[in-house]
């Protein structure tokens, strides 16, 4: 899911055709606020052209501010595929943003539900201390992600990373966290961008380790990361085949609870572990 500036309307068809399998037009962090008018009606005139060739979601404001509202109001009735909401709180402010939703779209006679949404889920501090507020969540929410920048000006962090450049512990802490919360939730674990845009060897064995650990999909904030990032979340030929011959000899044994694969004991959730790798192959 690739972020695009909501004030930069010429790059909005360059991303759109960038590869990415989604797109998010921002409009808090990537937008200085005197920009947010003409961004939020860049925004939505086009959305309402129709040719936006791949998912388009809307990163909106924080429930807090002021701007929020004023976002969803503007863009809302040309019906965005969904909206990525930062700095989620709890999930009060979840059902905030969804009951809004509910609103904009009985005004403009869309379906109930059918705008999506994503929140960011460990932004803050108090966000970090109530992840299981946001399991029962509104069924239009289909994925959670988590941020680590603004968590660490929260923190007073001088750095989010280890000068290996893996994450410190505290925002390791917090990718667990969205991982658990997502599970529990039964919706989609989006990781956070990489914020790096030369070393694109180093963007995908992150991404790798992100995939393995749990994460179905990836924030971009570069057209430049797009390869390394499908790479990485794409089962290799090595993968596919393991998880046929996992299914194949349950198909063959299907009254056995385990069995032996290449000196292995394998069981029931290597079966589940074994389909989601090709439905993860059929969608690549």
């Amino acid at each position: 899911m690739l972020f695009v500036p909501g004030d930069r309307p010429d790059r909005f068809a360059k991303a759109a055709a960038s590869g990415a399998d989604a797109v998010i037009l921002d409009l808090e962090d990537a937008v200085a606020v005197e920009n947010r008018p003409q961004a939020r009606a860049a925004i939505a005139v086009w959305l309402a052209e129709g040719v936006r060739g791949v998912p388009t979601w809307v990163r909106i404001n924080s429930v807090q501010s002021n701007a929020a509202l004023a976002d969803l109001a503007a863009v809302a009735p040309a019906k965005p595929d969904g909206i990525v909401l930062p700095k989620a709180r709890n999930g009060d402010d979840v059902i905030q943003v969804d009951h809004w939703l509910q609103a904009f779209e009985a005004a403009d006679g869309f379906a109930q539900g059918s705008i999506r949404l994503i929140p960011m889920i460990t932004e803050t501090a108090h966000a970090m201390l109530s992840l299981s507020t946001f399991v029962r969540s509104p069924s239009r929410v289909t994925g959670m992600t988590w941020g680590a920048e603004d968590l660490a000006t929260e923190l007073g962090a001088a750095s989010n990373r280890e000068e290996s450049g893996e994450y410190a512990m505290p925002y390791q802490l917090a990718s667990a966290g969205c991982l658990y919360t997502a599970a529990a939730a039964g919706v989609a674990a989006i990781d956070t961008v990489d914020t790096e845009i030369k070393n694109l060897a180093a963007v995908e064995a992150r991404a790798r380790a992100s995939r393995r650990a749990g994460y179905s999909a990836k924030l971009a904030i570069h057209p430049a990361q797009i390869a390394a990032l499908h790479a990485a979340f794409t089962p290799s030929e090595a993968e596919i085949k393991h998880a046929e011959r996992v299914l194949a000899a349950f198909a063959a044994a299907p009254a056995s609870g385990a069995l032996m694969l290449d000196g292995k004991l394998i069981d029931r959730p290597h079966v589940l572990q074994a389909e989601r790798v090709l439905a993860a192959a059929r969608r690549a």
